[in-house]
């Protein structure tokens, strides 16, 4: 199924961070990313592990845009509301390596709230896990306008 990462979610440029989409179900995305040895994120060989949270958050877009396909519309901006439970057993993800990311929606709401179960791999070896908390808007809203009365 592996497609065009930017046909599954909407960022651009350096903060494309995903290489590959690999799967987008009903309840469940996964992605790939090969560390770069070079880039916005790179220091000493390696991206620390708190990218990982990035890694996660876009995993949960393309869930979110293959929503947004299914409807024939374009994958369009979510926010990462909060993360709980972030946890890695590494400094960092050193260039060269190959990560899986894999996203499972526990919960969606009507309103776009929803909670997802995430973890990375690396090398096979499960190294990072955390729940995301996220909001993927109604297609007319615009959750960041500010409302002034």
């Amino acid at each position: 199924m592996e497609q065009r990462v930017e046909s599954w979610i909407p960022h651009r440029g350096a903060m494309c961070l995903l290489d590959r989409v690999l799967e987008v179900g009903a309840e469940m995305a996964v992605a790939e990313v090969e560390v770069p040895f070079d880039g916005l994120f790179v220091s000493d060989g390696q991206v620390p592990a708190w990218v990982g949270i990035e890694y996660m958050a876009q995993t949960v877009s393309a869930w979110a845009g293959g929503r947004a396909r299914g409807s024939g519309e374009a994958p369009r901006p979510g926010l990462l509301l909060g993360t709980r439970r972030y946890e890695v057993d590494c400094d960092g993800f050193p260039s060269g390596a190959r990560l899986r990311i894999e996203a499972r929606c526990e919960l969606i709401g009507g309103n776009g709230l929803g909670q997802f179960d995430c973890r990375i791999e690396m090398d096979g070896r499960q190294v990072a896990t955390a729940k995301l908390t996220v909001l993927d808007p109604p297609k007319d809203a615009n959750p960041l306008a500010r409302n002034e009365a």
